[in-house]
């Protein structure tokens, strides 16, 4: 009786629809995927929507500035212009990361450890040698493959 008590209460909580209460959490929107998304990318070098969406008064400021001539904007406005609907300049794009020492980390850790392998395998040799001999007198073929994959024949 009591258990049925206990998952009883257990089952009201779960589906309780306080739940988000208890949690101190807010309802969270979820995108819309159907709308175009701003993507910075080399070969789009296009994207269907400006990077910032929601603009300050003073950006607004600065594009009601822009549909007049062009000359009369600074470079710092020109540069802040472009920030609006880039993120990330050509020049930002193409510079140069460092995933490659993390590629050649990894490439040196596994040569290593196949070094430290073949090391093992040739300093403790001997048992497969051993093993094999002791093997011969049962009747089995001479020429087996030890552990390592390897033909061994012994005479």
């Amino acid at each position: 009786m009591l258990a049925t008590r206990v998952f009883s209460l257990i089952g009201r909580r779960a589906i309780s629809t306080s739940v988000c209460v208890r949690a101190h959490g807010s309802v969270v929107k979820s995108e819309d995927y159907a709308l175009p998304s701003y993507v910075d990318r080399r070969d789009y070098p296009l994207p269907d929507v400006a990077h910032v969406k929601n603009l300050s008064a003073s950006q607004k400021a600065l594009k009601e500035k822009e549909k007049a001539s062009w000359s009369s904007l600074s470079i710092d406005e020109k540069v802040e212009l472009y920030r609006l609907k880039f993120k990330e300049s050509f020049a930002e794009m193409n510079r140069s990361t460092n995933e490659w020492k993390t590629v050649v980390g990894a490439a040196m850790f596994f040569i290593g450890f196949t070094a430290l392998l073949l090391i093992w395998e040739k300093h403790y040799g001997e048992w497969g040698g051993a093993s094999h001999r002791q093997a011969l007198p049962s009747g089995l073929h001479p020429g087996v493959f030890t552990s390592f994959g390897t033909l061994a024949h012994v005479n």
